[in-house]
């Protein structure tokens, strides 16, 4: 499952450097692609989310580890709890604004202006993964490190 998100993830990161360099290329050989700002946005989304969520399942968010590799044992275990709550409590934050924001806009018919991208199903794509990233970071708070 990991090597699909990073993959995945890969996959949406080399679409947006392609449409970007296209579009660069276009530009300069009189052939602007419309709405190459509108698809990158939808390939790092992708990449953003999948990102999100392998960091959370490897547990590599970023860590102060001069101050932690200094504790004991057991309050080196209660610090990466109470770090991956915190993880959680800020992912869930991020998606009640996210969630209220989809729910206010959802029936307004939001796409965007050239290519028509329908923002209602990018934010559905971002609060899933949010979801999910709060779902694992709680899960490992929660269970031992095995």
């Amino acid at each position: 499952m990991k090597n699909l998100l990073i993959w995945t993830g890969g996959l949406g990161l080399l679409a947006a450097t392609a449409i970007d360099t296209l579009a660069v290329a276009g530009r300069h050989a009189g052939l602007p692609v419309e709405g190459a700002i509108e698809m990158v946005q939808v390939a790092v989304l992708v990449a953003g989310s999948l990102a999100l969520l392998c960091a959370t399942i490897a547990r590599s968010h970023a860590q102060i580890h001069f101050l932690i590799d200094r504790l004991r044992d057991p309050y080196k275990d209660w610090s990466k709890r109470i770090a991956l709550l915190s993880l959680a409590l800020f992912l869930a934050a991020l998606l009640a604004g996210s969630v209220w924001i989809a729910l206010d806009l959802w029936h307004s018919h939001e796409e965007s202006e050239l290519v028509g991208v329908p923002w209602r199903w990018m934010r559905a794509v971002a609060n899933a993964a949010l979801l999910a990233g709060v779902v694992i970071a709680l899960r490992q708070a929660l269970t031992r490190k095995s």
